[in-house]
């Protein structure tokens, strides 16, 4: 593991300690302590030990075929699940086996024992996929399913030695696949989870139904919610250790018909440092960018749905203009990362300390540069306009389709069309595209209409450039995707005295429109067609994330 970099020699040495002290398997307790994820001891595991490591289509799907098996041994069931432990006929009479732990050598004395003169092949499998083979099998084998656990019985459930290493390894193998978020579902008979990955949601595996209170219980133990309480929202915040590196999670509990929703949002602490260069301007659109965020005062609007980066970008503008020289305040909530040298501060709705009244007080706190983390009432709207008016320089965010649609937003919180028109510098909308996977992307160029499109958008420092139109296909680096990462795509357009006009005169957002079109700013679909043209992303990537505009 050490050799192959998934662990560190400090990370062995701890294990190691915490198995002198209590005992176990280094595997488990590494899993445990957030060193390395299953998938990935498995794997190890696997080559060393020369023993095949098994997925869940791998397994038979009819439980009568295990129950076959048990009923030949002459052993109850209860043993098997005691010793959670599976086996199944396999090829030439031998006997297929999984196992919690395959290793134990008093399970393979005991099935040489039951099936002698049969070879016994044992294979590996993760721990989830066995537990729901089993469950399976009590469920095929009774009927009968688990019921409902008191608040103690969950506690206990939730400490655990089962239930911690699912929890971490559920988060290590998130991480380890680039997940932003962790989704775990509860159904009428089973549980799902569900990765966010690149923007979009994928399905890892379900498990049965009565897993949930145990695994639930231990998220929100372990992230500082009440466990007792199942009927009202909750939000929770841990620190942990991911296959060796320090992860920041947000958690919010959500009640459902079926049980509580848990979302995990994942921002690892040591992320790199946030940079213009890395955000994928064009580098018209990042000459321009970086003079607004140069200018003294007025107001600079980043907008686009949730999830499209616009904290990101912010940041990045945040340390490109932070020269030592500025005292730079920010209002968030919440405060997702810490910038060194720059004042943040957290809101608390909960207690009255909102965006209005934080800015109120931060005003006195004499600074040059003040970032909001979100425009969502008149009352900040009409703070962050006075502030502007008053020598600061505001960066803040919108939720909406585009940039031109900011004008219109403002004026319908109640602001005057002559406090938008006149602070408000610049809008730029933005949203996430997915990266093609350099590993597998084939050439392949879209129909004429689209390379049409492409061209008119494409600045004239890059027209001579040879087009580069790629397709996704799919390989194990991007797990079968075809793409891997995200970047951003940009419609800036700068507050010019024509766009003033059209605002001060009521005119609606399709007259804006033309107007921004005249004025030669590409849209966020032109942005996209331009990466699509330099093969960065693919043409369905751009037309899944844009409108025509």
């Amino acid at each position: 593991m050490i050799e192959r970099g998934l662990i560190t020699p400090e990370d062995l040495q701890k294990a190691e300690t915490f198995q002198g002290r209590i005992g176990g398997r280094l595997g488990s307790i590494l899993i445990r302590i957030g060193a390395i994820s299953e998938d990935n001891l498995l794997s190890v595991f696997s080559d060393l030990l020369n023993i095949p490591l098994l997925g869940e289509q791998d397994l038979p799907a009819d439980p009568g075929v295990f129950h076959q098996i048990i009923a030949q041994s002459g052993i109850d069931l209860d043993w098997w699940l005691d010793q959670e432990v599976l086996a199944w006929e396999g090829p030439e009479e031998q006997i297929c086996c999984i196992a919690r732990d395959p290793l134990n050598d008093s399970l393979a004395e005991v099935l040489n024992r039951l099936f002698p003169g049969r070879k016994i092949a044992p294979f590996l499998i993760p721990n989830h996929q066995l537990e729901r083979a089993l469950d399976e099998v009590v469920r095929s084998g009774s009927g009968i399913a688990a019921g409902e656990n008191d608040i103690k019985q969950l506690r206990e459930l939730a400490e655990e030695a089962p239930v911690i290493e699912f929890v971490n390894n559920l988060l290590s193998q998130a991480y380890d696949q680039g997940a932003s978020d962790v989704h775990v579902e509860p159904g009428e008979h089973t549980m799902d989870v569900r990765f966010r990955i690149d923007g979009i949601l994928y399905s890892r595996f379900s498990l049965p139904r009565d897993r949930f209170p145990a695994i639930s219980s231990r998220i929100k133990l372990i992230s500082g919610m009440d466990i007792a309480e199942r009927r009202l929202p909750q939000d929770g915040h841990l620190s942990i250790r991911l296959s060796g590196e320090a992860v920041d999670i947000r958690v919010s509990a959500a009640p459902g018909v079926h049980g509580e929703s848990v979302v995990l949002r994942l921002l690892p602490k040591e992320r790199q440092g946030f940079s213009l260069q890395n955000l994928g301007l064009e580098p018209d659109n990042y000459r321009l960018f970086r003079k607004w965020i140069k200018e003294p005062h007025g107001i600079i609007l980043v907008t686009g749905p949730t999830g499209s980066g616009k904290s990101t970008t912010l940041y990045a503008a945040l340390e490109a203009v932070h020269d030592k020289e500025k005292k730079i305040i920010t209002v968030e909530d919440p405060v997702e990362y810490h910038l060194e040298g720059i004042t943040q501060i957290q809101t608390h709705s909960e207690i009255g300390y909102t965006f209005a009244r934080a800015l109120r007080s931060i005003l006195r706190q004499d600074p040059d540069v003040i970032l909001i983390g979100e425009i969502r009432d008149k009352e900040t709207a009409e703070i962050a306009v006075q502030s502007s008016l008053t020598g600061h320089l505001v960066l803040s965010t919108l939720h909406t389709n585009d940039a031109v649609s900011a004008f219109t937003r403002l004026i319908d919180m109640g602001i005057e069309p002559f406090l938008v028109a006149t602070p408000v510098r610049a809008v730029m909308a933005q949203r996430l595209v997915r990266r093609l996977c350099p590993s597998c992307a084939e050439p392949g160029e879209p129909i004429r209409d689209i390379q049409e499109m492409a061209r008119a958008a494409i600045p004239l420092e890059l027209a001579r450039e040879t087009p580069a139109w790629r397709n996704p296909v799919g390989c194990p680096a991007c797990q079968g995707t075809g793409y891997k990462g995200r970047e951003g795509i940009y419609e800036l357009v700068s507050v010019t005295p024509d766009i003033q006009h059209l605002i001060l005169t009521g005119k609606t957002g399709g007259e804006m429109r033309r107007q921004v079109r005249e004025q030669n700013c590409r849209n966020l679909r032109q942005d996209g067609l331009l990466k699509a043209w330099k093969g960065v992303t693919s043409v369905e990537e751009v037309l899944r994330v844009t409108s025509e505009g």
